[in-house]
């Protein structure tokens, strides 16, 4: 029997079957499944081996994908991945998806730096099926072509590898400023790279947009407010934050950052918006990338105890990406060039999203025939500097300002990352 298609339902138990929105003249709606056809299937990859190759049950495997991508089979590539040498062999889409067909007069050159990278690459993704020209920028230090190879080729897509410390011309509508490391091991790794690429990364690309009158929309984060004395944080508050210690490096970064903006607004006229975004999950994300809920999921998928650091009782607030795309398309088209937090207000403590997160791998494993050898454990472990004890947003702004507020439940969002991390798993890519 075939397996039933994935049913999601947001906060109010209605079933999504489309992200985006029709306001402030601009249409970003587009249908669920062909946003997941592009990444929640397995990556692109047939496992198969040369031994087995003619025992493999191809309607089988095109029965459990389509549950995920819901008939968009067609735009699928057929890349193989043989576990026996641990090798791939990669091909390009059979054909790229469909995307609407804009009259030059709608149609808008975007530009997004950091556009291969976890956010950028969902962005990507919409802004192409939407019909709109995109160029992504991105020295790949943190993102992957892997995450936007399905588009390359495309008349309306071209991707640069370029690192905007340097300068870089092209004429643009609008520009998406993205590119900055945004993990802990990422963005300490190299401190000065770090501040150098919020600084002067943001100064080339505020020059461009004054030179083409782009508006510009730069992705701060809930970071600007450190380790916050008022809880929960409003756009009002001006933060907390340690100049001096490990993290400072992105604190002040996206801090320098933003009075860089405002600078050039103030200064210049540049049209400009600011997005400070809130703790965001999904696919794509990096699954070493120090954050909570990758390491939490593939801890727990490898049956690894799971590690929470300090007792457990500092708290996050979690957003799905598709939610924080849908708050960055309305911050570009809106009216408003105030800062405005992009979050979930849903607040957990670090140990109840441990639990969270080990439940729903285990009803992923039951439903798909996995009977782990033995139960995930929750360990402590020593909790790292300046590590914030509380973060969640006020988002009284955003929905006066932009009419948006989160769709997907934690627990939805959660679901659908534990099956892309189990595909990636059993493709061998982590």
């Amino acid at each position: 029997m075939a397996p039933s298609p994935l049913k999601t339902l947001d906060k109010d138990g209605s079933e999504i079957t489309t992200v985006g929105f029709n306001r402030f003249g601009f249409d970003c709606e587009v249908p669920l499944n062909t946003l997941r056809s592009l990444y929640l299937r397995s990556h692109y990859v047939v496992p198969t081996d040369a031994a087995n190759a003619q025992d493999l049950d191809e309607e089988a495997l095109e029965s459990e994908h389509a549950r995920f991508t819901g008939g968009n089979e067609l735009y699928q590539s057929k890349s193989i991945y043989h576990p026996e040498t641990h090798s791939i062999s990669y091909t390009t889409l059979s054909r790229f998806p469909p995307v609407k067909l804009l009259p030059p007069t709608q149609r808008k050159r975007i530009l997004v730096t950091g556009g291969a990278g976890f956010v950028g690459s969902h962005l990507v993704d919409r802004l192409m099926l939407l019909g709109h020209d995109v160029t992504v920028l991105d020295n790949f230090f943190t993102g992957s072509k892997t995450t936007v190879n399905h588009w390359v080729g495309h008349p309306n897509f071209e991707l640069v590898r370029h690192d905007i410390v340097q300068p870089f011309m092209i004429e643009c509508d609008q520009i998406y400023h993205l590119a900055c490391p945004a993990s802990p091991p990422h963005y300490q790794f190299n401190a000065v790279k770090t501040i150098k690429t919020s600084f002067m990364g943001t100064l080339n690309m505020l020059g461009l947009a004054k030179r083409t009158k782009a508006r510009f929309l730069i992705s701060s984060t809930s970071e600007v407010y450190g380790d916050p004395e008022v809880h929960p944080q409003s756009e009002e508050y001006w933060g907390h934050v340690n100049p001096i210690g490990p993290r400072a490096c992105y604190d002040e970064g996206k801090r320098v950052a933003e009075t860089l903006t405002y600078g050039f607004q103030r200064q210049d006229g540049v049209d400009v918006r600011v997005a400070r975004i809130f703790n965001t999950y999904g696919p794509r994300m990096n699954p070493y990338d120090g954050r909570v809920v990758s390491n939490f999921i593939v801890q727990a998928l490898k049956g690894e105890d799971m590690t929470v650091y300090g007792d457990g009782n500092q708290t996050r607030s979690f957003q799905y990406i598709h939610d924080l795309i849908d708050g960055l398309i309305a911050l570009m088209n809106a009216n408003e060039s105030r800062p405005v937090n992009i979050g979930n207000g849903e607040e957990f403590t670090i140990g109840e999203f441990a639990e969270l997160v080990r439940d729903i791998v285990e009803k992923v494993q039951e439903e798909d025939g996995v009977k782990p050898a033995r139960r995930v454990q929750i360990v402590h472990k020593p909790i790292p500097t300046d590590d914030p004890q509380k973060r969640r947003p006020d988002t009284t702004r955003a929905w006066e300002s932009l009419q948006w507020k989160p769709r997907w439940t934690v627990r939805m969002g959660l679901e659908e990352m534990v099956r892309y991390y189990k595909a990636r798993m059993a493709e061998g890519s982590i």
